[in-house]
């Protein structure tokens, strides 16, 4: 990673190395023409080093999220011994406050990058993100969590054929490596074009915090500091408690009744074909489903919501295992 010596412009504001600023990411006022302030926390240490920007929010009901970015600044983790911490806690800062996923448009934020400078409001913000935030990033790692009533285990995701991030993975020791593919005009995407490092970090489900993903999150986040040499010595890394689980390949299970549901197997844990992983009743008594698992593999995502529908995603379970980097 490059590292730099001189005064640091960012949204205008100039930050000199041993500073700590908070810079305005600003795009549109509310429609009541209130000011909407975006918090961004520049960090810098005397001494050079890499710039790490730490990025939640992007979808306004993935809180954990959020929560991860905040234990960071909150914690002074994001001071660094060495180089620069960007924290951007919350980007979607209008669907933060609307408690919904999308922006006011019904645009997810997710979905329209690299944005523009003339098109919608969720467009903006992407292009202003990409072009005034994310050139001074060397590595960036993103926090997400499930949709809604979906409790994702804590795990990285990213393309398979990156060894860099491979490296990195091990390092930050989430539970679970998920290979999945870049989505269009999704953050991540766009990054990777502009040749950036991306960690994108699942864990959880929206409008929830949860304390064991969030110490995923924290931990994973110190660990990374610590190998690039800019986490402080006050702050105590411990090792992950196992190896992560890297999967090439999974699949959902789905509802085959609609009802009532409640799922019986632990996230994270590793099923074998036939495993009861919890049922589907009706509300009258007199019908109960057994749900068992279609195939052997880790449950990396569990559905929570209480009523089903028939087709509906109950359990993510993985199917196929990397041979090269995971223990089982």
């Amino acid at each position: 990673m490059s590292t730099e010596k001189k005064s640091l412009n960012i949204l205008n504001t100039i930050i000199s190395p041993g500073e700590t600023t908070e810079v305005n990411f600003d795009v549109a006022n509310l429609h009541t023409s209130t000011p909407v302030n975006v918090p961004v926390i520049v960090s810098r240490s005397k001494k050079a080093g890499p710039i790490v920007l730490f990025t939640a929010g992007i979808h306004g009901d993935e809180v954990n999220g959020v929560e991860i970015v905040r234990q960071l600044i909150a914690k002074g983790i994001n001071k660094p011994k060495r180089g620069t911490i960007i924290c951007m806690p919350v980007i979607n800062i209008f669907g933060f406050i609307n408690l919904k996923r999308e922006f006011p448009d019904g645009r997810d934020l997710n979905r329209v990058f690299p944005g523009s400078t003339n098109g919608s409001l969720a467009s903006r913000v992407a292009y202003k993100l990409i072009h005034d935030v994310v050139p001074h990033a060397d590595l960036i790692i993103d926090f997400h969590t499930g949709g809604s009533g979906r409790f994702n285990a804590p795990q990285l995701r990213y393309t398979e054929d990156n060894k860099d991030l491979n490296d990195l993975a091990k390092i930050f020791g989430a539970p679970f490596v998920l290979y999945s593919k870049n989505l269009t005009k999704s953050f991540r995407t766009t990054c990777n074009k502009l040749g950036k490092q991306l960690l994108l970090f699942e864990g959880g489900k929206s409008f929830h915090i949860d304390d064991i993903v969030t110490n995923s999150g924290v931990n994973g986040s110190k660990r990374i500091l610590k190998h690039l040499g800019m986490l402080n010595a006050s702050f105590k890394v411990s090792k992950p408690k196992k190896d992560c689980v890297f999967i090439n390949e999974s699949k959902w299970q789905r509802a085959n009744y609609s009802g009532m549901f409640k799922a019986s197997i632990g996230i994270g844990s590793h099923v074998e074909k036939g495993t009861v992983l919890g049922n589907i009743t009706d509300p009258y008594g007199k019908f109960n489903h057994f749900v068992k698992a279609q195939n052997s593999g880790y449950v990396i995502n569990v559905n929570e919501l209480p009523i089903v529908y028939q087709g509906d995603a109950l359990f993510h379970i993985s199917t196929q295992l990397s041979p090269s980097f995971s223990n089982a």
